[in-house]
């Protein structure tokens, strides 16, 4: 686990590539090894040697594709997050659909990224995920629900629960919400547990999935 060093420094965060793309993979990994912070610990190519190699060498995030030989990432992220629950999973898609996207916010994973997006913002997410924020690339959002307004199955949100759920969507932590709304962490919280109530769900990602089904994210806060 990439925690700290011997000598007190922070530990490269260490990561594991799901993807049965030999080229994408071997990209990434190549381009993990440029950055200071980051360690690609090895290659999965599928459902079950992802599990395994999980298990066996304990990556601080997992960046994992949606779509693998023997199933898919968000089998492989429940399996994953089963046996340790602690593991940060970045997942990526080529074709989001609503669907897909409750599904996997619904297995635990901190972030739901496209796979044709940045470089750059496949890192930061990374760094992010270890520090436990949470993160839907827009561009996700606006395939999975163009246009969609708000139905009758909505909960009713106050404007500060909705300022709170777009923010929660941009995939800023608590504390950064807290100083773009100019309320106090503790009161962030509180937001973000009535929100998750209001909505049925168990963690924010999930809340933005559900949110995003329901329109709740075309609504003005």
């Amino acid at each position: 686990m990439g925690t700290e060093s011997g000598d007190g420094r922070a530990a490269r965060t260490s990561i594991l590539v799901v993807d049965d793309h030999t080229t994408f993979a071997e990209l990434l990994t190549g381009a993990l090894s440029q950055e200071p912070d980051l360690h690609s610990v090895g290659v999965a190519s599928d459902v079950e040697s992802s599990v395994r190699l999980c298990a066996a060498l304990r990556p601080d995030v997992v960046v994992m594709d949606y779509h693998l030989a023997g199933g898919n990432g968000v089998t492989a992220s429940a399996r994953i997050l089963q046996d340790r629950p602690g593991t940060r999973i970045v997942m990526l898609t080529g074709d989001p659909t609503q669907h897909v996207l409750e599904a996997a916010a619904a297995t635990g994973i901190c972030a739901f990224l496209p796979k044709d997006g940045s470089l750059a913002t496949l890192l930061e997410t990374i760094r992010s995920a270890r520090c436990g924020t949470m993160a839907v690339h827009p561009s996700l959002l606006a395939a999975t629900e163009p246009g969609r307004r708000p139905g009758a199955g909505a909960p009713a949100l106050t404007r500060r629960e909705l300022q709170v759920l777009h923010l929660m969507a941009q995939g800023h932590s608590v504390c950064a919400n807290a100083r773009l709304l100019d309320i106090t962490p503790n009161t962030c919280r509180g937001y973000v547990k009535t929100i998750l109530s209001k909505l049925g769900a168990h963690s924010q990602l999930e809340a933005v999935a559900v949110a995003s089904r329901l329109g709740l994210l075309t609504a003005q806060p």
